[in-house]
This record gives C-alpha cells, structure tokens and sequence, in this order.
C-alpha cells in the first residue's frame, strides 16, 4: 500500500513532533527505532517530519516499541492522528488567507489557556465586529467588500474557543490604554461598541482582562504583540509573534519561557482586573459623552 503525502497541517506536524520526542527520550536513533518497531527507515523518517500524515494505529505501535507508559499521552496523540486532515470550523478559508494564519486559528482553537498581549491594539480575540472590519481595511490593501467579510468571519469565528461547549479557554489579555484613545472609523460609534464589548468579556468568569496604563514603561511593549497558547497533556505550549507578513509560531521551551516571563511583567504593570473594568466604563461615558 502506497503512503499517501500528507496535507500538511499544524495537527500532523505536532504529532510527528510528539513521535520524534518519545524516540529520543527513549535514547534511541532512527534507525534502532525502525529496527525495533518494524517500521521502515525512510517511513519512519518521513513521519517524523510531517511528510506524511501518521495513521494512529502507527502511534500506538512506535510508543509501544520506544516504552511510552503515560497511557494518556498516547491516546491523546492517536486521537490527534485519527483526525482527517481539514477538519474543523477554520476549514473553508484554507487557500483564502495564508497558511501561518489558518494554522495559529487551529492552534488557539485546541488551547486550554491564552495569554496574549497587543501594545497598540485590542487584541484579536477581544475584537468587536465593526473594530475589526475598521483595522482590516486599513491593514490589507486592495481588499473587496465580500473578502472584507470573510476576514471579519474568521476573526470573529477564533472567539469561539472563549465559548465552546467542551470547557471553554481561559484568556489573559493586556489591552493597551493608548488603543482605547485611538480614533478607530468615523466618530466615536465602532470605539464605544469595543470598549462595550471588552467591558462585556471581561465580565465573564473564563477571561481576564487587564488595562495598560499610558504611564507604563514603554519597555514593557519592546517586545511586540505577542501569544502564549497552552494545551492539554501531552502538547507542549506555543508562543506566537505577530510580524508584518502573518507571524510565526514555534514550540521552542526557551522562547516560551521568555515570553511567559515578559507577559507576566507586563501584566504585573497593568490595573488590576477590576480597576479596569472601571476605565473600561469610564471610557464608554467618555465616548457617549
């Protein structure tokens, strides 16, 4: 039977990075690891790298053969496996908008807790409708109304992962002050709709939200915007990092790490959560005024 090339997605990559990971834990090389699983070496190989997309009946056998004995890492992998490729909410924008982009949506929409930070900006997944069509039009040129709206649907679809039916994320967000002042579309109506809608999330018992303030040190946001997702057992964390060309995402321990401790500083420098919700109202009648 011919293996078919995988399509190659962020799910079949992070399993292949799973099968990589249990292999040298077990101190083995790749061609040992072939020997003792039965499983050929340019296979073998080919898996590992996301080549080809890892059937789950082939992660139970290969974490037999390297002694896995955490049961639930490993059906959580075969799991991940058994998922067919193009599956999920994000499916039908594949080819529409870039590949980095649809993979960080599957990413966030698999995480358990969400760290993320913006220093000019309200983040993304505290955007309201009429905010995000504002920055989107002045960010992506050249854009029609009917692909307008389809970027507009894909970032108000990410916001389901704040209200899923499975147990819903926890986002910790810091919300620059300076983008509550910004003059966002014509007049105050799309910047008071987004101060409602931040003040309305930030009510809910699974998010966080917290005001950085004008006179925080500028340092705090030297580093960018940026994103900590964190998964169930067994998937390691990833950082995201916004870019002028979509962003990057990496699994990298010592890039999380960094980020994780800057985020926490910054956050260590934002109002409380409470206080502001305060500014947060306080803006609204200052909007309405």
């Amino acid at each position: 039977m011919t293996q078919k090339r995988a399509t190659t997605t962020v799910k079949v990559r992070r399993v292949a990075a799973a099968l990589r990971r249990w292999r040298e834990d077990a101190g083995l090389q790749l061609r040992e690891a072939s020997g003792r699983a039965g499983v050929d070496f340019t296979r073998l190989s080919r898996l590992e790298r996301g080549v080809y997309r890892v059937p789950a009946e082939d992660v139970q056998r290969l974490a037999a053969a390297y002694g896995v004995t955490d049961e639930k890492a490993v059906e959580a992998v075969a799991a991940a496996a058994a998922i067919p490729p193009g599956t999920g909410w994000w499916a039908p924008y594949a080819g529409l908008v870039g590949q980095s982009y649809l993979d960080y949506t599957e990413l966030e929409a698999d995480a358990v807790e969400i760290r993320m930070f913006h220093p000019v900006i309200v983040p993304g997944l505290l955007q309201a409708p009429g905010y995000a069509r504002a920055l989107l039009a002045r960010s992506v040129k050249d854009v029609g109304p009917d692909r307008m709206e389809l970027l507009v649907a894909l970032r108000m679809g990410r916001q389901q992962v704040l209200t899923r039916s499975a147990p819903p994320a926890t986002l910790h967000a810091l919300v620059p002050e300076s983008a509550l002042h910004a003059e966002v579309g014509d007049g105050p109506l799309v910047m008071r709709d987004q101060v409602r809608h931040l003040l309305e999330l930030s009510e809910r018992k699974n998010v966080v939200v917290q005001v950085l303030p004008l006179s925080a040190h500028p340092a705090l946001a030297a580093n960018g915007a940026y994103t900590v997702l964190d998964f169930g057992h067994p998937w390691l964390p990833v950082y995201s990092v916004d870019t002028p060309t979509g962003g990057s995402h990496s699994e990298d321990p010592g890039e999380v790490t960094f980020l994780r401790a800057a985020f926490e500083e910054t956050a260590e420098a934002a109002l409380p959560a409470e206080q502001s919700r305060d500014l947060l109202k306080h803006h609204i009648e200052r909007l309405n005024a």
